[in-house]
């Protein structure tokens, strides 16, 4: 199992490595960002009109983080799949 060499970016697995930290940030980021932030804006947790737009707003940068992120993570695991190992 190459992990921890993915995972401390060792020689052979930057490419992999690079993919998983980029889908570890993303998975935070849903989890502690963005679905906090979207139950306040769904009402689903007690907040006032002024916390609900910027909770919104959070969440929809945040959401749009992620999207942009996707790119280069995908890039990078297909790339180690083809080049790599």
């Amino acid at each position: 199992m190459y992990i921890v060499e993915a995972l401390t970016l060792r020689d052979g697995f930057e490419l992999i490595g690079i993919g998983m930290w980029l889908a570890l940030i993303m998975a935070a980021n849903v989890w502690f960002v963005i679905w906090p932030n979207q139950k306040r804006a769904l009402g689903l947790v007690e907040a006032d009109d002024a916390r609900k737009a910027a909770s919104a707003r959070t969440a929809m940068v945040a959401s749009r983080t992620n999207t942009l992120l996707s790119l280069p993570m995908l890039y990078a695991m297909t790339t180690y799949q083809t080049l790599g190992s």
